[in-house]
Parts: structure tokens; sequence; C-alpha cells
């Protein structure tokens, strides 16, 4: 008999369809069904040895919510016996609803309970506690996560207690995983929390990766991927976590049409085993980036989503360096002026930051010169150290990019028929802050804010703190200038100011778009003395009226 050994997790929901994502222990077939008679089936595909199944589920009325029930062959296997949380349910929404986005970044796995954790509470696991207490209460309508859902090169003791098992950890890589076997115990850690395993089974997500789902400084460089090349170990590791991350990550990303229009999607459901199909892919794509596309838009309503890979779309040659390649370049830019006055809201999902500190901008821009050979060989070699060791790879590390994103958002932000806000959402540099940019040119008639959020459950060093406090500063900001004149590089487009934090700890941000109005809202996962932690507001503030 089938059992499931994960998920499930909703992922797309829209007003009339979702998807439904399992991994069972055989081969099956997976069933979702909903109360109200609204039910899909799909049969398990198989890659190394594992069997998943991403169900959709057709029917659906929008402006309902529905309890469902999964069946493996015809046997419940969800929810749990005796589970302690709600019944999981698909919600559908109406077009002229309020729609709320959590998001963040950042998710090192929490310990199993009863055992200290070192980063303090989980605000997913915090999140779903609430959810669970009060289902009547308020709850995202998506989930967005925004890179480092799991730590490919960062393993918890449990987890090298387990590659121990496997194999020889003084070999390379070591501690880190190696395959795609290793992958799927990430995620097992990850989503098998028992908190976290029914918010994601009751709260649509999308997903993109960032750096720590491979390695860090991910694509960095031209120089560090040649360095990474030539170990015994890479290949192994870039292509297990490019199909790991199609297997439970991308895949729920895309709606059903996409998915019956996708070619891969197709091969590997049509042979017995598809890890060979699944692994020729991922060689392609390690090739030559620009042969996948794993960057998507969404809908929500009058609130477009466009989720942007800045990690494995690159072009990391110093004389054409790029964040995204020409082509993922022009799908955002196609994506983003698509329709105009068809949404109120436009969400930028990228990783890392578009706007920084000012210090960090001037450094990353100083630094990206020196790299380029502007200031001779020996700054050239090193630019390309210091890159490495102070991780200077965001937007602002790759100036044409930066410019052509600030000129995109102002063109698509402009006009009689701009959206309210432009929002660009972004993680990874373990704190959250909000900075508006102000145009020295004509300003957009749209309002545009960087938000940054993480992470959701990680540490945050005392350096992390003091460098980030002093890098939004006056002095920093006079440093930063003195960086930008040695390298002569040229004064970016926009100017910003921070407009909130930077706030530090275990955390979520929400916004609320109704309309052409959107607030913000920032949370984070505290301990409670005598009590489970509690999600805290550390501020609220209206974005848009």
């Amino acid at each position: 008999m089938a059992g499931l050994r994960l998920g499930p997790l909703l992922r797309y929901a829209d007003g009339s369809c979702a998807t439904v994502w399992v991994e069972a222990s055989r081969p099956c077939t997976a069933e979702v069904r909903c109360a109200d008679g609204a039910r899909g089936e799909a049969r398990t595909f198989q890659i190394e040895g594992h069997h998943y199944a991403l169900v959709p589920v057709t029917g659906l009325t929008p402006g309902t919510t529905r309890a469902y029930e999964v069946f493996l062959d015809g046997t419940r296997v969800w929810p749990l016996p005796d589970s302690p949380f709600p019944p999981s349910v698909i919600r559908t929404s109406t077009e002229d609803e309020a729609v709320r986005v959590a998001f963040g970044s950042c998710r090192w796995a929490a310990p199993p309970a009863g055992e200290k954790d070192p980063f303090g509470p989980d605000a997913l696991d915090t999140l779903s506690a609430r959810m669970a207490s009060s289902p009547e209460g308020e709850r995202p309508d998506v989930l967005l996560l925004l890179g480092d859902q799991v730590y490919a090169d960062e393993t918890s003791d449990r987890t090298r207690r387990w590659l121990a098992a496997r194999r020889d950890l003084s070999d390379p890589p070591g501690n880190e995983v190696a395959d795609y076997e290793e992958y799927t115990h990430l995620y097992y850690e990850s989503w098998l929390d028992p908190e976290v395993r029914w918010l994601l089974s009751t709260v649509p997500s999308c997903m993109i990766f960032d750096d720590h789902d491979v390695i860090d400084d991910w694509n960095t460089s031209a120089a560090w991927l040649e360095d990474m090349r030539a170990t015994g170990w890479w290949q192994q590791r870039l292509l297990s976590g490019l199909m790991s991350y199609w297997v439970h990550q991308h895949l729920g990303n895309l709606s059903p049409a996409e998915l019956a229009a996708d070619p891969l999607y197709a091969a590997v459901r049509d042979t017995p085993d598809g890890t060979d199909v699944l692994r020729a892919f991922a060689a392609e794509a390690d090739a030559d980036a620009a042969s996948v596309r794993w960057s998507y838009r969404r809908d929500f309503g009058r609130v477009r989503l466009l989720m942007v890979d800045t990690r494995a779309a690159r072009v990391l040659d110093e004389e054409h360096r790029a964040m995204l390649d020409p082509r993922e370049a022009e799908w955002v830019r196609e994506q983003a002026l698509d329709a105009p006055g068809s949404y109120d809201h436009l969400l930028v999902g990228t990783s890392l930051p578009w706007l920084l500190p000012h210090l960090v901008h001037d450094a990353e821009a100083w630094n990206a010169a020196l790299c380029r050979g502007e200031k001779g060989a020996r700054w050239a070699r090193f630019g390309e150290d210091l890159r490495r060791r102070a991780d200077l790879e965001h937007w602002a590390a790759f100036p044409e990019s930066f410019t052509a994103l600030t000129e995109l958002l102002a063109e698509a932000g402009s006009g009689p028929e701009a959206p309210s806000t432009i929002l660009v959402l972004s993680g990874d540099v373990h704190h959250a802050y909000v900075a508006e940019p102000h145009w020295r040119a004509e300003s957009p008639d749209a309002r545009i804010l960087q938000l940054t959020c993480s992470p959701v459950h990680n540490s945050i060093p005392l350096s992390i703190r003091l460098g980030f406090r002093f890098g939004w500063s006056a002095l920093a900001r006079a440093l930063g200038r003195r960086f930008a004149w040695h390298a002569g590089t040229p004064v970016p487009p926009v100017s910003w100011r921070k407009k909130g934090g930077p706030w530090f700890g275990n955390q979520l941000m929400t916004l609320t778009l109704r309309g052409r109005s959107a607030r913000l809202r920032l949370e984070q996962a505290r301990e409670v003395r005598g009590g489970r932690p509690q999600l805290a507001t550390v501020t609220e503030s209206e974005l848009a009226h």
C-alpha cells in the first residue's frame, strides 16, 4: 500500500483550479477530493527512486473555502490520523477581494520538538500555530518563499549524522549534500516539520531559489565557476540541486495550463523512470543558462507577481556581466509592461535586494569595476578575492543590470495606466528594511519601494547587525562615495532613503492589497514566557491609499 512520504503542498490556486504536490512511497494514483465534490487525480512519476505527483484540482468555485483530503490508490492518507490541526483547505478568491501576500526568505530547518533551537522561534512555525488556533482568523492568500528554502552547504547535526552513515565525510563535499538522495533528506527535514507541513498544505506558495539552495555565492563570477568546475564533486551537486529544485519547488510554481504545455513535464511523466530525462535537462541548463527559464509570472486578480531568477540566469563574463541573460531580461520586461492598466500592484520577487544600504551598494559597484580590470590586473585579483569573501554579488554588483531594472520599474510605473505600487520583494541579507527611491529625472506615477525581509529562521550574527546599521548611516554614505570616486563609477539613476528598519529577527512581511491601496506589516517570532512563541507586530504602515 502506498504511503504519503512528504506533502501535501497546496501550490497553485486561482478562482477555478489548484494544484497539490505529494511524494508517495511507491508508484500509485494520487487523488485530491474536496468537500463539495471538486476533485483531481494524477499518476505519480519517478525520479531517482522517489515517486511524486502534482494533482490538478478542477471544479472549484470562486470565493469559496473547502476542506480537502488526499488519497493514494483509494486509501486516505491526509489528514494524518489524530492530527491536531484543522482540516487543510483550498480557498479560491474573487477579483474584487483583498489579496494578502506574506513573504520572507532564508529558512534553516527547525529542530525537532523538545530540542533547543539555536536560532530562536521559526516564523513559519509561529504563523502556522496562530492560524491553527484561529482557523477563521486572518491568513495569507499566498506565501512567497524568496530563496534558501534548504541549505545544501550548511547542514544540521542530525543531517550530518545521516550523511556520515551513507559515506565518508572526509571526502569532498564533506558534510554538505552531494547528490539527489541527500537533497531529498533536506526537504524531509524542512517540510516534515508538523507546523510547516500543515501550513504548506493550506496556504498556496510560490518559490524561487537563492544561493544556499545549491551553494553559498552560487554563480558569483566566472572565476568562481571555473574553480568549482575543476572539483570532482561540483557537477553532481549542481545537477542534483537543479533536479530536486525542479521537482520540489519549480513545478508547483506553474499553472495547470503551463504544466500541460511543458514538454519536460510530459516527458518525465511519459517514461517509467524520468531520472535520465531530468538529468539531461539539468545538464543543458548548466551548459546554457538561456535554455531554461526559472522565472515565472502569477496574477492574483489585479495583483501581478513576477518572480525573477537572479542566480541561474546570470551572465558571468566580466565584459558582459549581467544579472539576467538577454532572453531572460526581455521576458521580465515583456511581463512587466504587458497589458498596462490591467493590474493595480506589481510585485517583483527577486531574492537579492535591488536597493541596498548606500555603503554596500557603492562597495559592490566599486568592486565590479575592479574585477573588470579598470584599475589593472592587481586590483582585479584583489577585487575577485574580496567579492567572494564579502558576498558582493547583489544587483549593485551588476551595474548595467541595476540600471536596466531601475529604468524598467520607472517605465512600468509611469503614465495614465500606471499601477498604484511597484514593490520589489527580497530577502538574503538577514534583516528587514524598507527603502524608497527618488528619480533624478521625472518621477514615476506609481509608488515604488524596496521591501526586504529575512530570515524566516536563521542566525543573525552581531557583524550583520552592526554592519547594516552602520551601512545606512551618513558616515557610511560618505565612505561609499569615496569608493565610487576611486573606481570612477557613474552616479546611479536614482537616489534612495531608508523608510523603515533595519529590523533583526526571525520575521515575515505581509502585504494587504485591496483595490489601489496597499498596507505593509512586519512581524517577528518571539518567545513568550510560559507559552508558545507568537508573532509580534514590529511595524505597520500604509504604502498607498
